[in-house]
């Protein structure tokens, strides 16, 4: 008996993945196999870069509250130390915004440590 092939899953599965990768470069988006290894790829990179975000996020808000509290004669350091002592438990995403956004309320956090 001849062996029979599924013609039609085959097909869709790779109009589906030709699909994925509309608008690379080149044979990137046209050549099955080079497409396939080009988005197997670009997923390693994006499951990468979502945990890199987050890292990238944190030290963006670091330097935020590192800028804002050495108006106040103070470094990073010693303000995170002293929020830890008061037992203030404010993250550095919402401390970041509210020094960029709201310094009245953020020098209200400082003068609350000294």
């Amino acid at each position: 008996m001849p062996r029979s092939a599924n013609k039609v899953a085959t097909r869709r599965k790779r109009k589906k993945l030709l699909k994925l990768t509309k608008g690379y470069f080149g044979a990137r988006k046209n050549v099955y196999t080079v497409a396939k290894n080009t988005w197997e790829k670009g997923q390693t990179y994006a499951y990468r870069d979502r945990r890199n975000k987050k890292r990238e996020f944190r030290k963006l808000w670091i330097q935020r509250i590192n800028a804002a509290v050495r108006q106040y004669d103070m470094n990073y350091s010693q303000f995170i130390g002293k929020l830890n002592e008061k037992d203030i438990r404010i993250n550095r995403k919402v401390l970041a915004d509210l020094a960029m956004n709201h310094p009245d309320a953020f020098k209200a956090i400082v003068d609350s440590l000294k």
